[in-house]
């Protein structure tokens, strides 16, 4: 169900998208999400964008062949549920793949993670570390 797929991750990330908010779903998302789509031709393709804490109602994609549903993350953190199953996370390069017919949900983690940058690190301090030594961090 889920995977890497990091050329798929990289192409996505290098195409141009604009983002509008997302009035003609939002009767099915408790918070704020936008939408760009993407392709319609052939096999539908929007990115969709939400705040934190926004999520989607339970829902079904229905077909009588194929169908179904991709997700791709790819920035932030978010969560996916199949009915009667534990919730997985996704995060950037996390790909699923939800069959047609299957009830589930999709949403933005709950807080707002970010970077908050601070003064630069002086050339003078960085060359003065780690003289001599040599430290690999290792999880």
């Amino acid at each position: 169900m889920t995977n890497f797929a990091p050329e798929l991750f990289l192409r996505f990330m290098e195409s141009k998208i604009v983002l509008s908010e997302n009035t003609t779903y939002a009767k099915y998302f408790i918070g704020n999400s936008y939408l760009a789509q993407i392709s319609e031709a052939q096999v539908p393709f929007a990115n969709v964008t939400f705040e934190p804490g926004c999520r989607n109602n339970w829902h079904i994609h229905k077909a009588d062949n194929g169908g179904g549903q991709m997700l791709v993350g790819v920035a932030g953190r978010g969560w996916y549920q199949e009915e009667g199953k534990p919730a997985v996370e996704i995060l950037p390069g996390t790909v699923i793949h939800i069959p047609a017919n299957v009830k589930h949900w999709h949403g933005a983690a709950k807080y707002r993670v970010e970077n908050i940058w601070l003064e630069p690190v002086s050339d003078a301090y960085y060359q003065s570390i780690g003289k001599g030594e040599y430290r690999y961090w290792t999880p």
